[in-house]
């Protein structure tokens, strides 16, 4: 990870409601309902639904998908759509690259 990237992600996480979205995702099952279309067969274990997530946040509909959009952007979440539906899930990967990161560097 470079800094420019980092960057990227820092200011996607300078916002307490975005912060808030990538902690309600990291113990998804526990603080979302069960995703009715997300089955093993999508391979998108984790996912949540957009409205799911709006309805946590309380924050209108454009906000949230706006927050969503940042975060997507900035490589924290990963979005598969299934349907009708569309569903966000932390990228765990890119988490555990920052993490290493931050470690190294700050």
């Amino acid at each position: 990870m470079n800094d420019e990237k980092a960057v990227e992600i820092f200011k996607a996480l300078s916002n307490q409601t975005r912060l808030n979205i990538l902690q309600m995702l990291k113990n998804a099952e526990t603080n979302f309902s069960a995703q009715a279309h997300v089955i093993k067969e999508a391979d998108f274990e984790g996912g949540v639904c957009v409205s799911d997530i709006h309805k946590k946040t309380g924050t209108s509909q454009s906000t949230t998908s706006q927050y969503l959009s940042i975060l997507l952007q900035s490589g924290l979440l990963e979005t598969k759509r299934i349907g009708q539906w569309t569903y966000y899930r932390r990228n765990e990967e890119m988490i555990k690259q920052f993490s290493q990161y931050i470690g190294l560097n700050l």
